[in-house]
């Protein structure tokens, strides 16, 4: 039977897209003892140190009541640091600490080279493309909604 659906399911491809990406990157974090949800937000505070809580959930795409216990976890291991904020003390602030830092710079190169050898793989100027296409679908589409907001 043909589908009564013209496009292809994006969704779908999105996902499977990422979870071939993933096994390229997955030995590298495990190799860390780091994982997926906890390098999200590693990746993200190493960019853009000094988040709150609720901005780590939006920018990971991690529920709130996940995050928690990933980043209780991540303060027992000595990579984050949570500090209430002086002008609020309601709010706290994640920061990642020294040895959050010396991971970054551990991982750095093996990160790295499995991403030139996608670059080998599929061709700078197509993951370029890649990159820009997913942009405008991210903009164009508007800023995802919290994963809190969507049950």
């Amino acid at each position: 039977m043909k589908s009564p659906l013209r496009h292809k399911n994006l969704p779908h491809l999105l996902l499977q897209s990422r979870e071939a990406l993933m096994r390229r990157f997955r030995p590298v974090l495990n190799h860390h003892g780091v994982t997926e949800q906890q390098w999200r937000i590693l990746r993200v505070l190493l960019d853009e140190d000094g988040l709150e809580p609720r901005q780590l959930c939006d920018r990971c795409l991690i529920s709130s009541p996940s995050i928690a216990g990933v980043l209780m976890r991540m303060e027992e291991a000595g990579w984050i640091q949570r500090e209430r904020m002086e002008h609020d003390q309601r709010r706290v602030k994640v920061t990642v600490t020294a040895a959050t830092k010396k991971l970054g710079r551990s991982m750095a190169p093996m990160i790295e080279h499995e991403y030139q050898k996608l670059e080998k793989l599929v061709g700078v100027k197509q993951l370029q493309q890649v990159y820009d296409a997913l942009d405008t679908l991210q903009k164009n589409l508007g800023t995802p909604a919290s994963i809190d907001d969507t049950r």
